[in-house]
């Protein structure tokens, strides 16, 4: 799940995590060696609302930083039951970015019937009608449950964004 934030939110979430576990371990193991009756009654004083500082600042961070925007995702078209189309014709090769469909294992979580595939886990893309602009954003940059595909070139993406984009809804 962590890996359909933007860069942006990971950097967020791993920052106030780092935070939270070093503030943890500062009090469980460095504190107590010091101060053996740590935190002691006067220390509770500041101990108690700064532990609690902490964890209303991770929740927030979590809720912050643990969604997607809703200004990217209407930027994107990832709105459900939004239909996208293109008015420009597709820098890849369809034929070829139908292989690749094949052999990066989308059908195994998305319906296409040009593709003979009946996946259900990510969008049904004869229904949603992506762009090309759309598919070669979700599979550089990865959205949600949908990896990034970092394994595939450029042309291979645009390969894939030209087939699925043309052929969707067919």
């Amino acid at each position: 799940m962590i890996y359909g934030l933007s860069t942006g939110h990971q950097i967020g979430l791993a920052t106030m995590g780092g935070l939270f576990i070093l503030f943890a371990l500062v009090s469980s193991f460095v504190l107590p060696r010091f101060y053996p009756n740590f935190p002691g009654e006067k220390g509770l004083v500041w101990y108690l609302p700064l532990c609690v500082c902490f964890f209303l600042a991770m929740m927030a961070s979590i809720l912050v930083f643990g969604k997607e925007s809703k200004a990217s995702s209407e930027a994107t078209g990832s709105t459900p039951g939004a239909t996208t189309t293109t008015s420009t014709a597709p820098a890849g090769n369809a034929t070829a970015g139908k292989a690749v469909f094949a052999s990066s294992g989308c059908g195994g979580c998305h319906t296409l019937k040009a593709a003979g595939t009946t996946g259900t886990v990510g969008p049904n893309l004869d229904d949603a009608k992506p762009s090309v602009a759309l598919v070669v954003d979700r599979v550089t940059n990865g959205a949600g449950a949908m990896p990034a595909f970092s394994q595939l070139s450029a042309t291979q993406i645009q390969d894939v964004a030209a087939f699925v984009s043309t052929s969707a809804g067919s």
